[in-house]
């Protein structure tokens, strides 16, 4: 038999909160406690920070470039292929006077085109969608369409596009 305990409110957080919280925790831990890769954190933090201001600066372009090296005031970026380099290209005073003012010593900006495997984007469905009259009006010229040789794939296509608009979505 257990007793109650005496913290009546306390409610331990979900199962996957807390695992995803040890799990974090552990791989911060595991880098900290490693020489080589504790010396890296800092680099890495302040290179997640440049990229979060440069996409702040120029969202469009930073969907898809990334920053790759700043050291010694030369930042590097990547950029996918040739034309977001010149779109961006023109961008690089304004991107370079606001990082100078966010408190960034960049003194050089370059561009690294570096094509990457392209993504697969869903392909959008187009439906239309016709009004109760036009399918109607199809219905009944399929109906009243001579029943010949000729006409049959016609009256096939016409009888196949009666069902598909009438059938609930």
């Amino acid at each position: 038999m257990t007793r109650p305990t005496s913290f009546s409110n306390f409610r331990p957080a979900p199962k996957s909160a807390q695992s995803s919280r040890q799990t974090t925790k552990g791989a911060s831990d595991f880098l900290r406690s490693h020489d080589r890769m504790a010396v890296l954190l800092p680099s890495v933090a302040r290179m997640i920070a440049l990229q979060k201001d440069c996409a702040t600066i120029l969202p469009t372009i930073f969907d898809t470039s990334n920053v790759l090296q700043f050291d010694s005031g030369q930042l590097v970026l990547s950029v996918p292929n040739a034309a977001l380099a010149a779109k961006l290209k023109q961008q690089l005073p304004k991107l370079q006077d606001s990082l100078i003012k966010k408190g960034w010593q960049v003194n050089a900006i370059r561009l690294k085109v570096q094509v990457s495997r392209p993504q697969e984007r869903p392909v959008a469905e187009k439906r239309l969608v016709l009004p109760t009259r036009a399918v109607s009006a199809l219905d009944t010229l399929n109906n009243e369409l001579e029943d010949s040789p000729r006409n049959a794939a016609l009256r096939a296509a016409i009888a196949a596009m009666v069902k598909r608009h009438r059938q609930p979505e």
